[in-house]
């Protein structure tokens, strides 16, 4: 499995059964909602989630690793399960999967963001836990396009797609005042990401 800068995600085993695990990791994103990183603590979430807090440290070992991995737990779909036959079908079912939760997302993620530049810690479990995963689903997304032919394997922009899918969500609000929602975003894979490839 790839990695970010050659840190490799942690495998454990889990003593809940998938439907806790999923109550408990909506509920974790729920109040990171509700109060941001820096006010949510291991106390909140065992209360939440009428937890221990010896349990929530045991499965998780830290706020950062149950934040990120409740943020990947908690997407719509992922990225892996998404194989439509074409580069341009899988990149707007990505889009299309994720459109109803697009402005809540944006919000928490620039939260998010802003929040891991006074915590390290947090910097590090989103890219080992969130980050490298979607990047490894995204990357085998594209390996299937040039597998079948739809872009050249050497294609210079081929590495930069996370880059600028990120950069979509970015600049929407920055420069436009207005959340990268669903149509702003398959408008820029026909205008933007497609073309760069040479699909």
């Amino acid at each position: 499995m790839p990695t970010v800068q050659g840190v490799k995600p942690r495998t454990r085993r889990s003593r809940l059964t998938p439907e806790r695990e999923s109550e408990l990791y909506e509920a974790v994103v729920e109040l990171l909602r509700e109060v941001g990183y820096a006010a949510l603590t291991m106390d909140a979430i065992a209360a939440r989630t009428r937890s221990s807090k010896a349990t929530l440290y045991r499965q998780w070992e830290s706020k950062p690793q149950l934040v990120a991995t409740a943020l990947r737990h908690t997407k719509p779909v992922p990225l892996e399960n998404i194989d439509t036959g074409s580069l341009r079908g899988d990149l707007r079912e990505v889009v299309i999967c994720g459109s109803d939760r697009t402005e809540q997302d944006a919000a928490l993620m620039r939260g998010l963001a802003h929040a891991t530049h006074e915590y390290p810690d947090l910097s590090q479990a989103l890219r080992e836990l969130l980050i490298a995963p979607e990047v490894a689903a995204l990357d085998a997304l594209l390996k299937r396009a040039v597998d079948r032919g739809e872009i050249a394997a050497d294609a210079p922009a081929l590495g930069y797609v996370p880059h600028m899918l990120c950069g979509a969500f970015v600049a929407r609000p920055l420069i436009d005042d207005r959340t990268a929602d669903a149509d702003y975003l398959l408008t820029y894979i026909d205008a933007v990401i497609l073309p760069a490839l040479g699909a």
